[in-house]
């Protein structure tokens, strides 16, 4: 059995891998090229500590991702996202690798922004709004930065002083940022991107200029919210699989990931 630790997997990830990887698998599993199965949804011990257990199967790779998210790390300077990868030998059936994938999944939920954005995103955008300034956000940034001339970061955060840490990190970034509140960010974006642990919507529908595109990853469980409804309501909404974005009686999945203003 082959294992990768987190440092090695991490020194290895690059944006421009994560694009490629994640642009050929989204269109992979949109054709009959790949098949991904219904997750596991559970909770450690103490139930504000979750996980999810996803698995997919392709021609030449089958395998789980187990992710996890302790929001408890914060308080000891850790991420409180983590995954492993586990893929199978498809002849025997036992694990054949192991891939501790805490930074190159932090690229891949990144890079399956960017490749949105790429196809629906206006080609001459320049402003993006960002609300959150966790681990998470930092990736939206950069990677969107890569298929757009981003020339201003919008930074919608909950506390000046998380907002001026996350301004500092961008300009390592060489990402021009600055702290705007939610109406004003949204009102002047190109794009939005909202990666928070919110239950209720960041901003009025009203707000959004026709023409632009939002991305929202933070609504991946029962009883957490991003977007007002109005905007899903008159957006056009993008999804990779539509069974996923939809609610069938008592089972609810993440909504669409990647609404435009009309």
């Amino acid at each position: 059995m082959h294992y990768l630790p987190e440092a090695d997997s991490a020194a290895l990830i690059t944006e421009e891998l994560a694009f490629t990887a994640v642009r050929e698998a989204l269109i992979a599993a949109a054709g009959t090229e790949a098949e991904i199965f219904p997750a596991v949804l559970g909770h450690g011990s103490d139930p504000r500590n979750r996980f999810t257990v996803k698995s997919a199967a392709s021609a030449r790779h089958a395998g789980v991702k187990i992710g996890s998210y302790w929001p408890g790390n914060a308080d000891h300077g850790l991420a409180r996202h983590n995954s492993v990868v586990l893929l199978f030998d498809q002849e025997r059936g036992r694990i054949a690798t192991v891939v501790e994938a805490g930074v190159a999944n932090a690229y891949r939920t990144a890079a399956a922004d960017a490749v949105a954005a790429d196809v629906l995103a206006r080609p001459d955008t320049t402003t993006l709004t960002v609300f959150g300034t966790g681990h998470q956000a930092l990736y939206e940034c950069t990677a969107l930065a890569r298929v757009r001339p981003i020339s201003s970061v919008q930074v919608v955060a909950r506390t000046p002083e998380h907002g001026e840490r996350f301004l500092a990190r961008l300009a390592e970034h060489n990402l021009p940022g600055r702290l705007v509140d939610a109406e004003n960010a949204c009102r002047t974006a190109d794009v939005i991107v909202t990666a928070t642990t919110a239950t209720a919507p960041l901003f009025d529908a009203a707000w959004v200029r026709p023409g632009t595109h939002v991305a929202t990853m933070g609504s991946d469980a029962h009883g957490k919210q991003e977007l007002p409804p109005g905007l899903l309501a008159t957006a056009r909404l993008f999804c990779d699989l539509p069974s996923q974005s939809v609610r069938i009686e008592s089972c609810s999945t993440s909504p669409a990931r990647s609404p435009t203003a009309p």
